[in-house]
């Protein structure tokens, strides 16, 4: 039983159902705030110094904050759009998870990772960054869940998952190699729901396939040593047995050395 299998036989009725379908409606409920009251958002976002100052609400409402919203205008007909389909896109994937996983598994997966941005949060500042982090290591569980599912990319584009989560795996590369510490520490610390899903797993079986490489060659390394070329079939011995040994072939079929040959 894993680690998680534990934690759901346990407390598994916290899970939430459909928890992506109400993070994405409360998304759509800041967007739509926002048009009213540009200062709202800043209510809203993870920032440590007002954490520490009382406004507790913010280890939380950060995630009802539209990441479109933090980089300045959303009032733009073809932001609205993609924003749109990014909303319907976090219910589709989080339906997908919730089914393959269950609502208590995709409860954890994404508590663990908000655990993980604010905890980065808070050594490294950057709260934005790293809720956009969160939203994308909730895309790599998808991607490895359904690897070869096919969406349109700008409406338009046929691209399998796998593919659009190693070109954003890339570009996350770039960040981890070339960026700051800070950049490098938080983009691992941020990622440790994913690691811890799907670590272990990953392990096991790399593991198991070691194991099985290994038996493999001992087995064929034993076969080729145990084959011979001759053998008596009354006295068992081979040419191994000695370089003077000679071997017959009887009427009957049988192979004898030449002290047990047939008269």
């Amino acid at each position: 039983m894993t680690w998680i299998s534990w934690l759901e036989a346990r407390i598994g009725f916290l899970g939430i159902p459909r928890l992506m379908q109400l993070i994405a409606m409360l998304n759509g409920l800041v967007f739509v705030l926002n048009l009213f009251k540009r200062s709202f958002v800043q209510a809203l976002v993870l920032i440590p110094e007002k954490i520490l100052q009382g406004e507790v609400w913010r280890l939380i409402s950060y995630i009802f904050v539209p990441q479109v919203l933090l980089g300045g205008s959303s009032s733009g007909m073809w932001q609205i759009i993609f924003f749109c389909a990014y909303l319907w896109f976090l219910v589709w994937m989080g339906d997908a998870l919730e089914q393959a996983w269950g609502a208590f598994r995709v409860t954890l997966y994404y508590v663990l990772g908000m655990v993980g941005v604010t905890v980065a949060a808070f050594f490294f500042g950057g709260g934005g960054m790293f809720a956009f982090l969160l939203n994308l290591s909730l895309f790599f569980a998808f991607a490895t869940l359904y690897p070869d599912l096919q969406i349109y990319v700008f409406f338009v584009l046929p691209l399998k998952v796998k593919w659009l989560a190693f070109i954003s795996l890339g570009l996350l590369l770039l960040d981890l190699f070339w960026g700051s510490l800070s950049t490098k520490a938080a983009i691992l610390v941020s990622f440790l729901n994913y690691f811890a899903f799907f670590g272990p797993p990953a392990y096991a079986k790399l593991r198991e396939r070691t194991e099985t490489g290994v038996r493999k060659r001992k087995f064929e390394s034993k076969s080729s040593s145990d084959e011979t070329l001759h053998r008596c079939v009354v006295c068992k011995r081979t040419e191994r047995d000695g370089a003077e040994l000679e071997f017959r072939v009887s009427r009957n079929g049988e192979e004898y050395c030449l002290d047990h040959l047939p008269k």
